[in-house]
């Protein structure tokens, strides 16, 4: 450290401070490093200004529907309930500008350094600020993250909004098409519902989440259009045009969809541009990635990147991991890499969706011989209330040593059941293990340790039997 002191300005100078570029920057100060942060928007990334933050806020108020119907079949009146938009926007930012300071203060505390302007890389060890400055630095580590992608190149584009404007919209729509069918769509797609928007999800597919087990496609669809929502798949938008105060979205049928917004949530690119990567020498993948080797390098040796801006696997928790792994080898003399293989995720559309592990289409691609455990049952919250709602589980298992490589759910608290069924799958439990866990009853979780059918038509129950509310035998 000391030879990098006397030749650089710092050194580590960080480019983004997102989750990932944040994690790097003080696990690397706390092993005495100087490092710098240049942050051109806000300090917390786009999980915590813009993406999963506010997100789940909006999925929280957005479930409150379905908590007072609930409620009525348990001899729960509520009555005058209503939503208000501004207020929801105003706690939100108020709880957003809480973590933001929360994160400046953390790196405060740490020791480092943040400028708040746009930084350019010029060469392997130079980055020029917004107002001219230059800093030389031992190491740079890219952590920009990634941006919606407007690659939807149609007639009135620029009418329609990304998940960045829907969190800041001054009034709320009643009415909106959202085009797109991974998570972020979904998402939008089922809050806006649930907040008691009329909505249309727009996919040029035939079926939602590409990559999730297929079954887990097929029921989410079910799902939400049970609560209301059009699906209008193996359909584009042509063009958006203004009509009147709202926009009229023109779908590739020949049909015309009027609504106050469009959404588009068609994915997210890595945010690459203007970063002077030429200049340094930096090469991108295919997709426009950042291309970098198991320990987060670039082909520059000086130079690293990590999280979304990479494209390996776009999720806040592996940002924070890439981000810990990175200080932890260049500056803890610890070396180690992040595992992309075992990563627990939930999509938090209503009701939420919880996986970890293989998919039964990729366990069977691989050439294993494997064997499916699956039950679909209606929750006990919704016996006394009606409402139409089933939850889902199945467990991937390799038959050859037993153990279980895929789970795969639909229901509430599905996100909270996956998180540790990802810590079982990780000391490699095996069917049997699950098998000999006692259940915890009433709970719809005890499915995970009671499902003893291999296949869903051999289950004894009855269609609308409720795991939480018959007894395991």
């Amino acid at each position: 450290m000391a030879e990098a002191a006397s030749t650089y300005d710092t050194d580590l100078f960080v480019i983004g401070a997102g989750s990932g570029g944040v994690r790097a920057a003080r696990i690397a100060a706390g092993y005495g490093a100087r490092v710098m942060v240049a942050e051109e928007y806000r300090v917390g990334g786009t999980c915590v200004i813009r993406g999963c933050v506010p997100k789940k806020l909006f999925v929280y108020a957005s479930r409150f529907a379905h908590e007072f119907e609930d409620a009525a079949g348990f001899g729960w009146t509520v009555e005058g309930a209503r939503f208000d938009w501004p207020t929801l926007i105003a706690n939100k930012d108020r709880e957003i500008a809480r973590l933001e300071a929360a994160y400046a203060r953390n790196l405060a505390n740490a020791g480092v350094e943040v400028v708040a302007q746009r930084a350019v890389i010029e060469d392997p060890h130079d980055v020029r600020l917004a107002d001219g400055t230059r800093v030389t630095a031992g190491t740079i580590l890219i952590a920009t993250g990634a941006r919606p992608n407007l690659g939807l190149d149609i007639p009135g584009r620029d009418l329609a909004i990304t998940s960045n404007e829907a969190f800041h919209l001054e009034s709320f729509p009643e009415s909106i098409v959202v085009q797109g069918a991974g998570y972020i769509a979904l998402e939008f797609a089922s809050l806006f519902a649930g907040l008691g928007a009329r909505v249309t999800l727009v996919h040029r597919g035939t079926s939602l989440l590409r990559g999730f087990d297929a079954e887990i496609s097929n029921r989410i669809a079910e799902e939400l259009a049970n609560a209301g929502i059009t699906l209008e798949l193996g359909v584009t938008i042509e063009a958006i045009e203004k009509a009147g105060g709202q926009r009229a979205v023109l779908l590739n049928d020949g049909r015309t969809v009027v609504a106050d917004q469009v959404m588009l949530a068609i994915g997210r690119v890595p945010n690459t541009i203007g970063l002077g990567l030429d200049a340094a020498g930096v090469h991108l993948n295919e997709a426009g990635a950042i291309a970098v080797d198991a320990a987060s390098r670039t082909n520059i040796p000086s130079i690293y990147a990590v999280g979304d801006v990479t494209d390996r696997v776009n999720l806040t928790p592996i940002a924070i991991r890439e981000g810990h792994a990175f200080a932890d080898t260049v500056f803890g003399g610890t070396p180690w890499s992040v595992d992309h293989s075992l990563i627990p995720t939930a999509v938090f559309t209503e009701p939420e969706i919880g996986v970890v592990g293989l998919t039964e289409e990729e366990a069977r691609r691989s050439g294993r011989r494997v064997d499916i455990y699956k039950t679909g049952f209606r929750p006990m919250k919704a016996t006394l209330s009606g409402r139409q709602t089933r939850v889902f589980m199945k467990l991937v298992v390799d038959h050859a040593d037993d153990r279980v490589i895929g789970v795969h759910m639909i229901g509430e608290a599905s996100a909270e059941m996956v998180q540790l069924a990802g810590v079982a799958m990780e000391a490699g439990a095996t069917k049997a293990v699950f098998d000999r866990t006692v259940a915890l009853h009433p709970s719809a979780a005890e499915e995970l340790v009671t499902l003893r059918s291999k296949d869903a038509s051999s289950d004894p129950r009855l269609p609308e039997a409720s795991a939480e509310a018959t007894p395991a035998l």
